[in-house]
């Protein structure tokens, strides 16, 4: 890997917050493609991103290759969150990006509070929070206030 080539993924990864990994179930070779991606991610994203397994094209049940099954096994050997969605009916669409986004306001939230606590770890949290924001596009304030709802963390 050139050197080049590391600082642009580099550059790219820093300060995401979440990613979701998307495979094709109806292709077998994409999901063979996934640890790359997730291995790729760990190895240039902070440590705290939140990363979710999407299996899509759930409603071409006649041509699935990848069983729901061995995604779930990965996912979870993984520490990954995962779902099934059809982009092409919706079905499940914004449950998972409600979930990423509910895991990543968990994770700010740990933050906050360690931030609250003094350094933790010798990482000054101020600074890594410092400017954050999540925007949720195109989402209804009813979708938005069921999200903070389903929330665990009281910050």
């Amino acid at each position: 890997m050139s050197v080049r080539y590391r600082a642009v993924t580099s550059a790219y990864y820093r300060g995401a917050l979440g990613a979701m990994v998307v495979y094709d179930v109806t292709k077998r070779q994409s999901f063979d493609h996934v640890a790359r991606w997730v291995e790729e991610l760990r190895a240039h994203a902070d440590n705290s991103i939140v990363i979710m397994l999407i299996g899509n094209k759930a409603d071409l049940v006649e041509l699935r290759a990848v069983p729901t099954e061995d995604a779930l096994e990965f996912a979870e050997d993984q520490g990954l969150f995962f779902a099934e969605t059809s982009a092409l009916n919706g079905d499940n669409v914004d449950k998972a990006f409600f979930q990423l986004l509910d895991e990543i306001y968990g994770v700010i939230c740990k933050k906050t509070l360690e931030c609250r606590n003094g350094k933790s770890n010798g990482v000054d949290h101020a600074r890594s929070l410092k400017g954050s924001k999540i925007d949720v596009i195109g989402g209804s304030d009813l979708e938005i206030s069921e999200m903070k709802k389903l929330s665990t963390c009281s910050c």
